[in-house]
């Protein structure tokens, strides 16, 4: 009778054990195969955006440093959807572990067939436990220069609110911090703190001319929004820069200009 459980899914504490149990069973003893699933995440170390069509692999191999060979034990494939840190899933046979041999996990995201971020090494398991938390960096035929969100922008998106077609509300920072812009009506300088992924625009300083109603309601959303930034991302796939307040909301989306 075929055995119809549902794969088992392992628990932080039983994944520790799961390798030193599987091989417990004496050497003559036939393999029984038994479906075992590992949960976890995968990070990118650099702060940018993944298309949602970007693709996750992760796979358990049995490594031989002596063969400079491996066998995969067991994969997954799933799409990132704009996930961070993306969740997996990965089941394995466990009548496939062999006592003395070495085991590691290997991740990495591809965009369009092309291997984006991986894993330096694969992640050694040692004594049998498993670290399911996987960081993954670019690998170094898509390295280039890191995120930046110094340049000119045009803003898109306010408050996730549309923006007035032919009214243009732009930012530019320099390598400094300095700030420049304008609102669409009155134009504002200042400066930026930049710190890694966290931004925070000091008093912006902005002209006083009086304008249509419209140009100035968006106008002084832009400012309002700017003052209440806390983190910047870098969407490279479409080069937009997105700015967050405290609680992680979006608050404005811009274009590169």
């Amino acid at each position: 009778m075929s055995d119809s459980r549902p794969p088992t899914i392992l628990s932080r504490r039983k994944l520790l054990n799961f390798a030193a149990l599987a091989l417990a069973a004496p050497a003559a003893a036939p393999a029984i195969a038994k479906v075992r699933v590992l949960q976890g995440t995968v990070s990118v170390r650099e702060r940018i955006a993944l298309p949602p069509h970007a693709i996750l692999e992760v796979r358990l191999l049995r490594v031989s440093a002596a063969e400079a060979t491996s066998d995969v034990i067991g994969a997954a494939r799933l799409r990132t959807r704009n996930r961070m840190p993306i969740p997996y899933r990965l089941p394995f046979d466990d009548s496939r572990l062999r006592r003395g041999h070495t085991y590691a996990l290997q991740a990495r995201i591809l965009v369009d067939g092309k291997v984006w971020f991986g894993t330096a090494v694969p992640k050694p398991v040692a004594n049998g436990a498993i670290q399911p938390e996987i960081l993954v960096q670019r690998v170094a035929t898509q390295a280039h220069a890191s995120p930046t969100l110094r340049g000119k922008w045009l803003a898109e998106s306010i408050r996730s609110g549309g923006v007035i077609d032919n009214l243009q509300s732009t930012i530019e920072i320099g390598e400094d911090g300095t700030v420049t812009g304008n609102g669409g009506c009155n134009g504002f300088n200042g400066t930026a703190t930049i710190a890694g992924d966290t931004v925070k625009f000091g008093p912006l300083a902005a002209t006083r001319k009086a304008c249509p109603a419209g140009v100035m309601d968006q106008e002084s959303k832009l400012l309002g929004a700017l003052s209440e930034a806390r983190r910047w991302m870098i969407d490279e796939q479409r080069d937009k820069l997105i700015l967050f307040d405290e609680g992680n909301r979006e608050i404005v989306l811009f274009a590169r200009m």
